[in-house]
């Protein structure tokens, strides 16, 4: 069974940072597209970063390019969000997310198409 534990939300002031991680189970990471999406209450979900599969090439929405930073420990099994210079703005909900899907499903705007996640962690940006 593919679980997801994802740690490292909480409380932070504008400016702060923060590192998310995301440790899977009864699933490798590398053999798919793996990344971050958020919700904040009345939103809809956004992605916010994804690595490939292939090259670990990356990807991020516009809002948090040069701020945030996403990696992955092959050895760990886990995939890792870099937060840095948060603002207000970024309070949500993130989800480690996995793209399942045989052809690859829209990260940007953010599709649940084949994707599988887990409970999320809170990430609060406030001062």
């Amino acid at each position: 069974q593919m679980q997801f534990e994802e740690s490292g939300g909480g409380l932070v002031q504008p400016g702060g940072s923060l590192r998310l991680s995301c440790t899977a189970s009864g699933f490798t990471l590398g053999y798919s597209a793996i990344g971050w999406f958020r919700q904040a209450p009345g939103k809809v979900r956004e992605g916010v970063a994804r690595i490939s599969s292939s090259d670990d090439s990356t990807t991020y929405v516009d809002s948090v390019k040069g701020r945030f930073k996403i990696s992955r420990d092959h050895a760990r099994n886990t995939v890792y969000l870099q937060m840095n210079s948060l603002k207000p703005e970024d309070t949500a909900h993130y989800y480690c997310v996995a793209d399942l899907s045989t052809r690859g499903s829209s990260w940007f705007p953010f599709s649940a198409l084949g994707k599988q996640w887990g409970q999320g962690t809170q990430v609060t940006v406030s001062s």
